[in-house]
């Protein structure tokens, strides 16, 4: 039987029930699916960037996965993180890319 429990649930489990449901049913669940002005590619897009900019490197494990899924090339995650890493400072560039290296290279290695 596959996993039915969301990401958010398989992090916090039962830790945090309310911070779980806000992060499923609100993020996910209704800001994720609008999909009249920005696609989920664009979203991954402005999410990942966002991401460097804050140094929140530890949800980019999720978010450069999702932006494939979703259509971004690891060129454009690759790009998207120079371009700002000239507004969001060289160090968190630097960390974001590692990241990025390490998961494209594994999305894009054959099983």
């Amino acid at each position: 039987m596959p996993d039915q429990q969301t990401p958010m649930q398989r992090m916090m489990g039962d830790f945090a029930p309310t911070f779980v449901d806000l992060t499923d049913r609100v993020l996910f669940g209704e800001v994720w699916a609008r999909t009249d002005a920005l696609s989920p590619r664009d979203r991954s897009l402005v999410t990942i960037t966002s991401l460097v900019t804050a140094g929140n490197v530890d949800q980019l494990r999720a978010h450069i996965p999702m932006g494939l899924a979703n259509g971004l090339s690891g060129d454009e995650v690759i790009e998207a993180i120079t371009h700002v890493a000239f507004y969001a400072g060289w160090p968190r560039a630097v960390s974001a890319l590692t990241l990025a290296q390490q998961i494209i290279d594994t999305e894009e290695t054959p099983a």
